[in-house]
């Protein structure tokens, strides 16, 4: 179980999330979505603890053997949790000179001295767990690749087998199909909804189609200035209350318009 107490992060005068409660079971897909600037990356941010909260408490008691106060850890303790605790970014963040090989093999960093890692010299368990994520995402056949030979979808999927490698218990994905295309935002969605399926692995994304969230998630939450104001069951979010989520009225903009899209993944569920 995650747990998320009261949890604030102030940017000057302003609170980009401001003080949001939640829990998250293991083993649960939660979509979380909002307009841009609602406080959703952010909020996955300090989670994952590349973005330190303002103040309220992360606690966790399903990934490291003891419940944590994840908004404390530091050192080789914090390493751990990011290691458990894997995330998958909008822009890949991927080492383009490097084969897909590699890139993927980088997840497993911080389970091996750094040294040794960092010239190559990574295990033949290390290199067949990778092979295998690499083949779960059919992406294999492209392991001695460069990362900047592949498209937008393809290095998405080496971005999510580098984070399996890891071995996570949580997967947090920001706006993990924001820059794909519909053909490749269906087969990254796909992934990450097997992997949760499969593994157990919870799973937190946040996305800008609201119908993705529909299809995809077992929860929605909906952020509005940096506050949840939804949380609930996909079939319990109408329109009326995805356009509080987003702030419009039935006229929408061009973001809302967007974000209520009909190009998603749904012809696939």
């Amino acid at each position: 179980m995650l747990k998320i107490e009261a949890l604030t992060k102030i940017y000057g005068q302003v609170a980009a999330v401001d003080h949001v409660t939640f829990d998250v079971p293991a083993g649960q897909m939660v979509g979380i979505i909002g307009r841009s600037g609602a406080g959703k990356s952010t909020l996955l941010r300090m989670i994952n603890r590349l973005t330190d909260p303002t103040s309220g408490r992360i606690l966790c008691d399903d990934v490291l053997p003891e419940t944590i106060d994840v908004s404390g850890l530091r050192g080789r303790r914090l390493r751990e949790w990011r290691g458990r605790c894997a995330m998958v970014f909008q822009q890949f963040n991927l080492v383009p000179r490097l084969p897909v090989l590699t890139n993927v093999l980088i997840g497993r960093i911080g389970y091996r001295a750094t040294l040794p890692s960092l010239l190559g010299m990574f295990s033949d368990e290390d290199r067949a767990l990778t092979l295998r994520a690499l083949e779960r995402l059919d992406m294999v056949t492209h392991a001695l690749h460069r990362a900047d030979a592949l498209s937008g979808g393809q290095q998405q999927r080496i971005a999510i087998a580098r984070a399996l490698v890891q071995e996570p218990r949580i997967l947090l994905a920001d706006e993990p199909i924001a820059s794909l295309d519909l053909r490749n935002a269906t087969i990254v969605m796909d992934a990450l909804r097997r992997i949760n399926k499969e593994d157990g692995i919870t799973v937190i994304s946040n996305l800008h189609l609201l119908q993705t969230a529909r299809d995809y998630c077992d929860r929605i939450i909906g952020m509005r200035k940096g506050t949840i104001v939804f949380d609930g069951k996909p079939s319990e979010l109408t329109d009326s209350l995805a356009r509080e989520i987003y702030a419009v009225g039935a006229g929408g903009d061009e973001e809302v318009a967007m974000a209520f899209s009909a190009t998603s993944a749904e012809a696939s569920h």
